[in-house]
């Protein structure tokens, strides 16, 4: 018996056999771990479910350079986590602002829960801005340490606040003024925060949240420092009482 060949349309010419140089080249591992993002807005026609377009050009590009940014903050490439498998954002009619929680199927999953009727309201000037720094705070709460649950509400989100503030998405009605305490929570801390990195060191909050994989101790603050969180206070309260002196003159 002869071998015979199938004949080919004119004008198509085979396909050249595969060989070792032409094999496929795998896709290269991602520099940083990225979860799946699923993006939800239970109601597009209501005004803030409208809104939330006209917030995010792009959501996918935006969220995830959040999530890089945060790990570039919090993290290095070796001690990133990994077990986040993904993150569901929902923008829903609810009270308040925002919230982040993990699902009900285990922690690695987690939810961005996203008011509509806050987003609504938001002056138009200022609408991009908002949603998008509050998308940032949240998304912290999907990564960051919480020494166990051992760390202060107050610090968990000063954090979340001070990634907000180093993103430049600081909102106007954000003060400097010193609260009573230095975890006071959200802003307050979080330009407590800045002034520690300035004063200390550009990777001594990202050290004091790597720290944080194991139980919260005041004592951390001493050992990133070289001072207790009482004296850092302290110092911090008089600089800043210091310059306001000076700018009042």
């Amino acid at each position: 018996m002869t071998a015979t060949s199938t004949a080919l349309p004119p004008g198509v010419t085979p396909a050249p056999e595969q060989t070792s140089s032409s094999a496929p080249i795998p896709p290269s591992k991602p520099e940083w771990p990225m979860p799946k993002l699923l993006f939800v807005v239970e109601d597009m026609a209501c005004p803030g479910g409208i809104r939330v377009f006209q917030a995010l050009d792009n959501p996918a590009s935006f969220l995830q350079t959040c999530i890089i940014n945060i790990y570039k903050l919090l993290y290095t490439k070796k001690s990133v986590p990994t077990n986040i498998r993904s993150i569901t954002f929902t923008f829903r009619s609810m009270d308040g602002v925002a919230y982040t929680t993990g699902s009900r199927l285990d922690n690695d999953h987690k939810e961005i829960h996203f008011s509509t009727n806050y987003i609504s309201n938001i002056d138009a000037s200022r609408l991009s801005h908002e949603v998008q720094g509050v998308l940032l705070h949240e998304l912290v709460h999907c990564f960051q340490q919480d020494g166990k649950g051992k760390c202060p509400g107050g610090l968990i989100e000063g954090i979340a606040d001070w990634v907000r503030l180093k993103g430049g998405f600081a909102p106007p009605h954000w003060k400097r003024a010193p609260p009573s305490k230095w975890d006071d929570g959200y802003e307050r801390t979080a330009f407590f925060l800045e002034w520690i990195e300035q004063s200390y060191g550009a990777t001594v909050i990202r050290k004091l949240n790597e720290c944080m994989c194991e139980e919260y101790e005041d004592e951390l603050w001493k050992t990133l420092t070289g001072h207790s969180i009482d004296s850092l206070w302290k110092k911090y309260l008089h600089e800043y009482d210091a310059k306001a002196t000076k700018d009042a003159e």
